[in-house]
């Protein structure tokens, strides 16, 4: 079930997404490597903000830029529905479908969705002035209206945390003391 359900994401994403590592019959194993590299050039959209944009429809991210980098590599379980696999492509052609409005000059390069994303509670709710509306932005299509994920924060620059560690701890000096 895990190979037919990577083989049907496979096909309903044909054409808007390369996949990767297909065998001489068009078919992949497990896993379904979706190629978000052309993005880059095309749009300015990188693997992060495909990743965060599915925050916004309510999906963890695939695992990213592995084997490849600038890929996601999608792992369907025996256990997914139907349903929820419709729901998930559905994001990833309506993700790629914003990239199509970027590379065609109806949406800004910097100012989007895709690299504004994840919108929080506070987006819906707060001041708005991005150029694009408050639906696209919380309600993406493969999103669920009731019982929807909210990311309590929005994007964060991921590798600033990981090479400028920052200790809230106290000193050791204030352990010392505690020990004695």
């Amino acid at each position: 079930m895990a190979i037919l359900n990577a083989n049907y994401i496979a096909a309903r994403l044909k054409g808007a997404y390369e996949v990767l590592y297909k065998s001489a019959r068009g078919r992949v194993a497990h896993e379904c490597i979706i190629d978000t590299r052309p993005l880059v050039d095309s749009a300015g959209v990188t693997v992060d903000d495909v990743a965060k944009r599915l925050i916004d429809c309510g999906f963890h991210a695939p695992t990213m830029s592995w084997p490849v980098a600038g890929t996601l590599m999608i792992e369907p379980t025996e256990s997914e529905t139907k349903a929820e696999i419709d729901r998930f492509c559905d994001a990833m052609l309506a993700i790629r479908e914003e990239a199509r409005a970027i590379e065609d000059g109806r949406m800004d390069r910097a100012n989007n969705p895709l690299k504004n994303a994840p919108h929080t509670v506070e987006d819906l709710v707060g001041e708005w002035d991005r150029p694009y509306s408050r639906e696209q932005a919380c309600f993406p299509p493969g999103a669920f209206r009731v019982d929807k994920y909210w990311s309590p924060v929005n994007r964060v620059d991921n590798v600033y945390g990981d090479r400028n560690l920052v200790c809230i701890c106290p000193p050791l000096e204030d352990y010392a003391e505690a020990a004695e």
